[in-house]
């Protein structure tokens, strides 16, 4: 489905990316492992058309998308929920989830996707008159999860879904991820918390420093010596 060919991304004189490979399969959840700084958000706004590649190729379903703008890819099938949430604050839940089928051409059509959203955060249906900056931190995450499902992607981008998130919150939004994946959106994840990525990946792939130095079904990585060490706190 997804395919990164020697994908280079510099910031300057800073190379993020230093000509790496990927593969993500139809209806795989995809991890990426690595530490702060070592290109793992990098490569998902390189995805999804946030930064433009200094060299390289991305290749979703057969067709070459690098360089398109972000819209374009959006359309194409590619959502990113970025880090940080990012949700228009001063606007209402519903709004904000609104705004996440701004490329759809069916607009007219959008109740099964609320229906989906809700379906997975009920809370967000209870609170879809309420101004999205007033919700706490999870809900927020939430609905950035939600605005990036009502594109009716393919493809998930995912980056830190459980950044600042309470324990018992981490371990609810790690189960709606694997029922998105069960409802046949495949899935690339960044998460700080390498155990329970693995915990729900097919595959992952470490990088370090703009470059993969590992990759493998997750089962493998949770129990190599180096990720253990290094990302496993073991």
């Amino acid at each position: 489905m997804l395919k990164l060919s020697n994908l280079a991304v510099h910031y300057g004189r800073i190379k993020a990316l230093k000509g790496i490979d990927m593969e993500v399969a139809a209806g795989e959840i995809v991890t990426l492992i690595g530490a702060n700084g070592a290109g793992k958000t990098t490569t998902l706004r390189a995805i999804s058309g946030l930064v433009r590649p200094a060299g390289g190729t991305v290749e979703f379903e057969g067709r070459t998308v690098t360089g398109l703008d972000a819209r374009e890819i959006v359309k194409s099938g590619i959502s990113h929920c970025p880090e940080g949430r990012q949700i228009f604050p001063r606007m209402t839940v519903a709004e904000n989830l609104e705004l996440g089928a701004y490329t759809r051409k069916d607009k007219h059509n959008l109740d099964a996707e609320y229906q989906r959203v809700f379906e997975y955060f009920p809370i967000l249906a209870e609170r879809r008159r309420q101004l999205a900056g007033t919700l706490s931190g999870g809900e927020q995450q939430m609905l950035a999860i939600g605005r990036a499902l009502m594109a009716k992607p393919k493809l998930l981008l995912l980056d830190e879904p459980s950044l600042g998130l309470a324990p018992f919150l981490v371990e609810k939004i790690f189960e709606i991820i694997r029922a998105i994946n069960r409802q046949g959106v495949t899935i690339m994840l960044i998460e700080q918390n390498a155990y329970q990525a693995l915990g729900i990946a097919h595959r992952g792939y470490v990088l370090e420093t703009g470059s993969v130095v590992l990759s493998g079904p997750a089962h493998e990585l949770r129990h190599n010596d180096h990720v253990r060490k290094a990302y496993l706190g073991e």
